[in-house]
């Protein structure tokens, strides 16, 4: 099954772009080659222009908040299990703290660094980190793989509190829905939404057997879907059949 995701607000979009920025990290630095961990600089980049939008860390404490404060209303239930929520209380809290101690923005202690920041002016220019550019740069791409990645790691490490926090919010979002088999009649799917409830994540999962290709769109009110089906070479063109999908509402 194929998974796609639609959020339905503005921070939530920021959050699932970082997201994704920490995974492709994380991935170029469990290997050796220079120009995989070239990318990996890369992408540390772009997780601090992501990451300097001045409200994001403290959306980020807001919602870490949010979610202690449900915890803990939930304590005596029951239903729960006080040891597994004690848990996960003690993961919210320790994210907080760590987050809420890191001055600045994620990142911003890299900014003193000369000689990343030289890279970093360059490194958006097609070309624009070649030998005769950025010479010490290219110098340290022929260092011992084992080197290049303590350099990496410890310039992640100022990333490491907001990629932790995104990483637990985004699990606990996604694990409050509740997937349901849903019929699109000649490729569309619209759905009212549920009247008194915020919904924050649209889940959906398709069987990539089926060749289609899901275009989402929606508000407070409505949430719409309508397959297409990819051309070679071309704009994907509308579905005319029916086919169904699993969708998942995270509030």
């Amino acid at each position: 099954m194929i998974l796609y995701e639609y959020p339905f607000n503005e921070r939530l979009r920021t959050y699932l772009r970082l997201e994704q920025l920490y995974r492709r990290l994380g991935e170029l630095l469990s290997r050796a080659h220079s120009i995989d961990h070239h990318f990996a600089l890369v992408t540390i980049f772009e997780i601090m222009d992501v990451a300097a939008r001045t409200d994001l860390k403290t959306d980020v404490l807001k919602d870490l908040e949010r979610h202690k404060s449900l915890l803990d209303s939930l304590r005596g239930n029951p239903d729960i299990a006080e040891h597994m929520l004690d848990q996960v209380s003690r993961h919210v809290e320790q994210c907080f703290a760590q987050l809420n101690a890191q001055n600045g923005k994620a990142g911003q202690s890299l900014t003193d660094n000369e000689w990343l920041m030289a890279v970093r002016s360059r490194i958006g220019i097609p070309g624009g980190t070649c030998g005769f550019d950025l010479p010490a740069y290219h110098a340290w791409q022929f260092h011992d793989p084992q080197v290049r990645l303590r350099d990496l790691e410890d310039w992640a490490s100022t990333l490491t509190p907001l990629g932790q926090s995104l990483q637990l919010l985004l699990k606990m979002l996604r694990e409050i829905g509740v997937p349901q088999w849903v019929a699109a009649e000649k490729g569309v799917f619209q759905q009212a939404m549920p009247p008194g409830r915020s919904f924050q994540l649209l889940r959906l999962r398709i069987d990539p057997a089926l060749n289609l290709v899901p275009e989402i769109s929606g508000n407070r009110l409505l949430v719409s879907v309508r397959l297409l089906r990819p051309e070679s070479g071309a704009k994907p063109q509308p579905c005319s059949e029916d086919a169904s999908f699993e969708v998942t509402l995270c509030s």
